[in-house]
């Protein structure tokens, strides 16, 4: 039997049934009764948005899947450039497909020159590297006027391409001039993960050899941040590519609402709480003050997670990896010693406060000597592969243009008064 729900309108007893299909109901049926009555539903947090095939979540039961497959035999088993043809295309590329895939993003890894000299160049000294980022996503649009034909799935593909490829070199270029360094440009023979670093770390040597754990290490993380449902992001992604721009607008205003701490800068404030705790003597007095509401535990909980989150699982594994080639990050102990304390603690418990993906990711990039301020822009990286995947997925949909709906709940008419009168 299917599901439904019934409901009633009180004020003229009229009532409809209406199906449950994939979780939700059609807010088409309930228009039927309720006519212009709208659902009040700040942050979206009970609103589906869209339907779509790309991600799944199960909060509950601490679940993330990409296309089916679950994020942990992903990053046990694939890499970033695979996870991203995925969600991108929808299956797991053969080997053709994905020598292919691999040689077109490798060869498109190159910024226009003009882009480096004229633009990256032309920021303050002291720009953020996110803003930076930001900014180049909007000014790649200039450069390539096809992509605006968003129509044509050739070059759709083309810009899909561009955009996977030309990301981290354009945020190693972001680091590079804020810190004073020359530009770097890409190596064709490493792979993804290991040019970035080459980008972001080269100084004198002839060719750049990362280290292999440092670059895996990277490469899982990229495959664990591309993509995450409908995120403020993405789903801002969706929003403004509903008005049919080229991608290069979209993803500016995605990265735009990746850059406030409240969506990508979340592991910046879990190493600005670990070092504000300063020891492992003072834990159990942070966390006393944070239930006494004088504080925020950072890296715990999540919107969607009402369990563990299973990329902070990965992550943690990861982070001992890394720790292994770098030494001990010393905000480590800190680190443990809060997860110790909160995961004992019925306050903590009951909330189902759980460490996220940022707790334990901001140490990684710190132990391998990324700062602060490019924390945002290392997750904006493989996320972009998820942005894209959305994109396309919505052009095939062939998404109505967004437009929510409001409660008013200003003045009334009134009639203007003249300045004199006031």
């Amino acid at each position: 039997m299917a599901e439904s729900v019934t409901i009633t309108d009180n004020r003229n007893g009229e009532s409809i049934e209406i199906p449950i299909v994939n979780g939700g109901v059609d807010a088409g049926d309930w228009k039927k009764l309720l006519g212009n009555t709208w659902f009040y539903d700040p942050g979206f947090t009970q609103t589906a948005c869209t339907s779509s095939a790309i991600t799944e979540i199960d909060g509950d039961a601490g679940i993330l899947r990409y296309r089916g497959y679950p994020i942990e035999q992903l990053a046990e088993s694939s890499t970033y450039l695979e996870v991203a043809y995925l969600l991108i295309y929808g299956e797991l590329p053969n080997a053709e497909q994905f020598e292919t895939w691999k040689h077109e993003i490798t060869y498109h890894t190159f910024i226009h020159e003009n882009v480096r000299k004229r633009f990256m160049e032309g920021f303050h000294y002291d720009a953020h590297p996110m803003g930076m980022l930001v900014s180049a996503f909007g000014a790649l649009s200039t450069f390539y006027h096809e992509a605006k034909d968003i129509d044509d799935p050739e070059v759709r593909n083309k810009q899909i391409v561009r955009l996977v490829a030309k990301v981290p070199t354009l945020a190693a270029c972001a680091h590079r001039f804020s810190v004073g360094q020359p530009f770097v440009y890409p190596d064709n023979t490493l792979d993804f993960a290991s040019n970035f670093l080459s980008m972001m770390w080269k100084v004198a040597e002839p060719h750049y050899v990362p280290n292999p754990v440092l670059a895996h290490a990277l490469d899982v993380l990229f495959i664990l941040h591309a993509d995450h449902e409908q995120n403020c992001g993405t789903a801002a992604m969706r929003v403004i590519g509903s008005s049919h721009p080229d991608p290069y607008s979209c993803c500016a205003g995605a990265a735009a609402a990746l850059y406030g701490p409240r969506h990508g800068g979340a592991n910046e404030a879990v190493i600005k709480m670990l070092n504000e705790i300063g020891s492992v003597d003072n834990v159990e007095a942070f966390v006393k003050g944070v239930k006494e509401g004088k504080g925020r535990l950072q890296g715990f909980g999540h919107r969607v997670y009402k369990n563990f989150d299973p990329r902070a699982t990965i992550i943690k594994k990861i982070a001992y990896d890394v720790f292994e080639v770098t030494g001990k990050n010393p905000l480590l102990d800190i680190a443990l010693k809060l997860e110790e304390t909160a995961l004992s603690d019925d306050y903590f418990i009951s909330r189902k406060l759980y460490p996220n993906v940022d707790f334990y990711s901001g140490l990684i990039y710190q132990a391998m000597d990324f700062p602060i301020d490019t924390f945002t822009v290392l997750f904006a990286i493989p996320r972009v592969s998820g942005w894209l995947a959305h994109w396309k997925e919505l052009l095939e949909q062939d998404q109505k243009i967004a437009r929510p709906r409001q409660l008013y709940i200003g003045a009334e008419e009134r009639n203007y008064v003249p300045m004199v009168s006031r």
